[in-house]
């Protein structure tokens, strides 16, 4: 059975679209107050519009995560409004793909610092909060996820760098985990494979006919269904942790 998170304070990082988006909602209609965090307000404005419209809380955090500042003081907005944290989602990254000779080493700086320095500077800011709430009412237990990708599993031909920030994300978890675990923090490390979102909307259009060919027949997942999945993670009982996902389409081999 899910439990309910009636009480808690849940904060979703990438929350303006895909996966974030959705699992925000889901984590409304299970009962938490949401702060949601991105750099598109607009789009943030919207999504609280909608969760206040099912009967829920939210609050909207205009914030690039790549920035230590304006990270940190994310989680603070979310604390000064809502007064705690249990359920952490560090969702917002990045993925530009492409052969590492010649490459426009930005993009590595891109998924670099989003990827992982955004991910950590969130999970540093929020772990402290999480570790005081899971020695309380109303659960006793609080959640850290962290969104990587079947790239933190599988090294690809053309996703090199990729591949080195995604493999970090689930080193860094299992790291993380086993010092917090005894304290009822749950650290759980997500791992979608091929789904519909805008995240590879932002690569060169090469790279997306590539990419669309070798997905071509393929039913993608929904970004729905990564949702579904972290809302299964944190509404477990406090001792049950759920340490790792990897979801891939049916259709997807590697």
């Amino acid at each position: 059975m899910s439990e309910r998170l009636d009480g808690t304070v849940a904060y979703v990082t990438g929350a303006s679209s895909g996966i974030g988006e959705v699992t925000a909602l889901e984590l409304s209609r299970a009962g938490a107050k949401v702060a949601v965090a991105a750099r598109r307000r607009d789009r943030l404005d919207a999504l609280v519009e909608r969760i206040r419209g099912e009967g829920g809380e939210a609050l909207a955090i205009e914030a690039d995560v790549t920035d230590e500042t304006a990270a940190r003081a994310a989680v603070e907005t979310t604390l000064g409004t809502f007064g705690r944290l249990d359920t952490v989602i560090a969702n917002a990254g990045v993925m530009l793909l492409g052969p590492i000779e010649n490459a426009d080493v930005t993009e590595w700086q891109r998924m670099v610092d989003l990827n992982l320095l955004g991910l950590l500077y969130t999970a540093h800011a929020a772990l402290p909060h999480l570790l005081t709430s899971a020695a309380s009412d109303p659960r006793n237990v609080a959640d850290l996820v962290l969104v990587s990708s079947v790239a933190g599993r599988v090294a690809r031909l053309g996703s090199g760098v990729y591949n080195l920030t995604k493999h970090g994300v689930g080193a860094f978890a299992e790291s993380l985990r086993q010092e917090v675990t005894k304290r009822h923090v749950r650290v759980s490390l997500i791992e979608p494979g091929a789904t519909s979102t805008e995240l590879a909307g932002h690569n060169r259009p090469e790279v997306q006919e590539q990419m669309a060919a070798r997905f071509s027949g393929m039913e993608r997942l929904e970004a729905q269904d990564i949702a579904d999945a972290i809302s299964y993670v944190v509404t477990r009982p406090r001792r049950v942790a759920i340490n790792e996902v990897l979801i891939r389409p049916t259709e997807q081999e590697g």
